[in-house]
């Protein structure tokens, strides 16, 4: 399934928390990966996973924030563009 890039957290020990959410806000990836991870491998609006490697999006404005940011995210940009 297609997910798209809608949260990127840093926290003190140089780590990025990803966050990829369906288009709908209802299933969701997160990776953590290091900065300098990243910076050899930059991160793409979006990702395809298995829907078996999704969690569910228990929370209705969190869902809805997901997919509005989701849908923003497919409207602005391809899959494969650096973001």
């Amino acid at each position: 399934m297609r997910l798209w890039l809608v949260a990127r957290e840093y926290d003190t020990r140089q780590t990025v928390t990803l966050t990829y959410a369906a288009v709908d806000g209802r299933r969701v990836y997160t990776r953590q990966a290091s900065v300098e991870l990243l910076r050899r491998n930059p991160v793409t609006a979006a990702i395809d996973r298995e829907r078996s490697n999704t969690e569910r999006v228990g929370e209705a404005d969190r869902r809805e924030r997901y997919a509005a940011e989701a849908e923003r995210m497919a409207a602005d940009h391809d899959p494969a563009d650096e973001v």
